[in-house]
């Protein structure tokens, strides 16, 4: 659509902050006011809509985009949500190990066993794991523990974590993020660790690359928009001092 504003601005609100363009308020999808929780991620969304030339693109406004889904799907009904989320839980791609060859599976167990440790220490669960395509069943408790891990998560927190679960394929890594645990940035390439290593083996695919470079920015916003709605400057409850090492 053809760009119709010329000024961007931030309106403070009971609940939040809203985005204003020409001092009317944007709407979602579902005509309800854009109204997010913190006032950074208010400039970022913001700034998205500065940054559109003559034609708005909502396709490419991912800040925007999931705040319209916290606001206008999960928050109205965020049980089905959570479960999605919670279901990554029962194939954890941590879990899933190559028989070989051995320097695969030692890249595997180097980058993966750290994390589901922590997970495990976190969350007082244990997790089963295997080696080739054989299916493995993950303890009742370790299921529902991990799934109030996800349901204690408010709507604008379950958005990005959605995203940046089902791109990664763990719920693991995606909880290692929001607790503050490991930065995008150094998780990605451990959830993509297998591809990787094919490239690796056999050559890079240019196609692959591109379709990989695009989700790796797709992850990377996923966890920007998380970082601007829990402020890691404060003590998480549930984060070690020592963060991305503890």
């Amino acid at each position: 659509m053809k760009r119709f504003y010329k000024e961007v601005s931030i309106r403070p609100e009971t609940d939040g902050f809203s985005i204003l363009l020409d001092n009317m308020p944007v709407r979602t999808p579902g005509r309800a006011l854009l109204t997010v929780p913190t006032q950074a991620l208010a400039d970022r969304i913001a700034e998205e809509w500065r940054s559109q030339g003559e034609e708005v693109d909502p396709r490419g406004m991912r800040f925007t985009g999931m705040a319209n889904a916290a606001i206008d799907r999960i928050a109205p009904d965020p049980a089905p949500y959570i479960a999605d989320i919670a279901r990554y839980a029962e194939s954890d791609l941590f879990c899933y190990r190559a028989l070989e060859p051995e320097p695969l599976v030692a890249r595997q167990v180097a980058a993966w066993n750290p994390l589901l440790d922590w997970a495990e220490r976190l969350y007082d669960v244990q997790f089963e794991i295997t080696q080739g395509i054989i299916p493995v069943t993950q303890a009742e408790a370790t299921l529902s523990r991990l799934g109030a891990a996800v349901a204690k998560y408010p709507a604008f927190v379950l958005a990005p974590l959605s995203i940046l679960t089902t791109l990664g394929g763990s719920l693991v890594a995606s909880l290692a993020i929001a607790e503050g645990h490991q930065s995008a940035a150094k998780l990605w390439p451990a959830v993509v660790l297998d591809e990787l290593w094919q490239e690796e083996m056999w050559g890079a695919d240019s196609d692959a690359r591109k379709a990989r470079a695009f989700h790796e920015q797709e992850w990377m916003d996923a966890a920007e928009f998380l970082r601007l709605v829990i402020d890691n400057d404060k003590p998480h409850p549930n984060v070690s001092p020592q963060g991305e090492g503890g």
